[in-house]
């Protein structure tokens, strides 16, 4: 029910944009995250944000270089990715819940993930 794409090979310091399209508009009541896991690495969040986009919440990591954004018209979550680092790689999920914001894995729906491979 969630798809993402945009993933891809990239260079340090370049930009991507993942987006993630869910399969109908009751997603747009959601809670919509992003996550993302390196090999042999737990999962871990990247950023969040509420249904209306009102409230949004990141990871230090990611603080200042990406920014989590949502067109519930296209029933679609952004994440703009700049100044890419090669610790940034690692597969990509996006997440939804309804209810409460969460920076934990605690999602109900999870799409299937797509590869940011970042080269130094």
């Amino acid at each position: 029910q969630l798809v993402e794409s945009g993933g891809g090979l990239v260079q340090a310091g370049d930009s991507l944009r993942l987006s993630c399209t869910a399969s109908d508009r009751t997603f747009g009541s959601a809670v919509m995250g992003w996550f993302r896991q390196a090999p042999g690495k737990d999962r871990e969040f990247v950023a969040a944000i509420s249904w209306n986009g009102g409230n949004t919440y990141y990871a230090d990591s990611v603080k200042g270089r990406f920014t989590i954004s949502r067109d519930n018209a296209k029933n679609t979550v952004y994440l703009q990715m700049n100044s890419l680092k090669p610790e940034d790689t690692a597969v990509y999920f996006c997440a939804a819940r309804f209810g409460r914001i969460l920076t934990t894995p605690g999602y109900d729906y999870w799409g299937q993930g797509t590869q940011v491979t970042v080269s130094s």
